[in-house]
């Protein structure tokens, strides 16, 4: 049985926003045992470094084109906004915050993402249309349903009875006491930005170095050069290099080799087919399997918010996909009008999906 690519998508994203969301309570955790924040992320990054770096060469080694002092510096910058600036403001912001506040605050990078892929022409918003409302709407129905699931609670639906474990487990992943709540908003919001600045640069990169594989171990090789200088400055005993339990080496393998390896060449490659916004406006469901899974895992109890947040949320991710659908049929029928013997099945590719094809004067 063959899959679509476009369902390929769907799944890929799907599968990402797990993973982001197992993210927040294994760092947090990692962070409780007073693991350095400066240590943390080069060992993340180390442990990815070494699983993408032979995957990347043996299997982009005949169609991965040269690399140029032009392709460093891209390389170079995708690991200062995507590794370094965007981990470290999380680790920051996760420190003084909690799991939960970190996870809601992500949700502002759909928003981010569209806005800075719509300036910059990398997503074609065609407000006269119906497909440019209904990506616009989306990415709003998106966002906003992840913030009544956070701000809002309403009526109780479900209440879990809590076992002895639980009970045990719960107090571990709390909210942050007696931190300074402002600072962590800021290097969240810092984090966001840098997120959706790194998705946008990822689909630059890529259109002069379709290599997504190679592109993500460059980004995480800077990214450790990057994150080993500053720890060099900031880290004066040695000790803190040291792994004192179980929960930090857990956090460092699930943070490398899940996020930094597996969910970075994933993300990298859904921009690749799907552009920047499509990547991103999956983002919002990471608040919701988190709502769903907390009454199984966390004992949490689950409120009417959560239900009108998932319908929000499903409604947008709905809305954007029949948006960038309509928006490709339409760039099929333009190029059929200007030019009947082309063939849109060829000339719309995947690519169309960032930028829908514009038929240009024959000189």
């Amino acid at each position: 049985m063959v899959v679509p690519e476009r369902a390929k998508l769907h799944i890929a994203l799907t599968f990402l926003q797990f993973c982001h969301a197992g993210n927040h309570i294994f760092l947090r955790i990692a962070l409780n045992t007073g693991i350095s924040k400066f240590v943390l992320p080069v060992y993340r990054n180390i442990t990815a470094l070494v699983l993408l770096g032979p995957l990347a060469y043996f299997s982009e080694k005949k169609d991965r084109p040269s690399v140029t002092s032009y392709c460093v510096i891209q390389f170079f910058l995708l690991g200062l906004v995507g590794i370094t600036l965007k981990e470290g403001f999380y680790l920051v912001g996760l420190e003084n915050t909690s799991p939960t506040f970190a996870s809601a605050m992500q949700n502002s990078v759909p928003a981010l993402t569209f806005l800075m892929a719509a300036l910059l022409r990398y997503e074609s918003v065609y407000l006269n249309r119906i497909d440019g409302v209904a990506k616009v709407l989306g990415v709003i129905a998106t966002v906003g349903g992840a913030t009544v699931i956070t701000l809002y609670k309403g009526p109780t639906i479900y209440t879990p009875n809590l076992s002895l474990h639980e009970k045990q487990f719960l107090p571990v992943l709390g909210d942050a006491e007696e931190k300074n709540w402002n600072l962590g908003c800021i290097c969240l919001f810092g984090h966001c930005l840098s997120w959706s600045g790194w998705i946008v640069m990822q689909a630059f990169v890529l259109k002069k170095y379709p290599a997504s594989l190679t592109v993500t171990a460059f980004t995480c090789f800077f990214g450790v050069v990057q994150f080993m200088t500053i720890a060099a400055f900031f880290v004066k005993d040695s000790k803190a290099w040291l792994l004192n339990s179980t929960s930090e080496i857990y956090s460092i393998l699930y943070s490398g080799v899940v996020i930094s390896a597996l969910a970075a060449a994933i993300q990298i490659w859904t921009i690749s087919k799907g552009g920047p916004v499509f990547a991103s406006i999956y983002l919002p469901l990471q608040t919701l399997i988190v709502a769903l899974m907390a009454p199984f895992l966390l004992g949490e109890e689950f409120f009417l918010g959560g239900v009108i947040g998932a319908f929000l949320i499903i409604s947008g991710l709905y809305l954007v996909v029949w948006g960038k659908s309509e928006e490709t049929k339409f760039a099929k029928e333009v190029i059929v009008l200007i030019d009947p013997k082309n063939h849109p099945e060829e000339k719309c590719s995947s690519s169309s999906l960032i930028h829908p094809l514009i038929p240009t004067q024959k000189s």
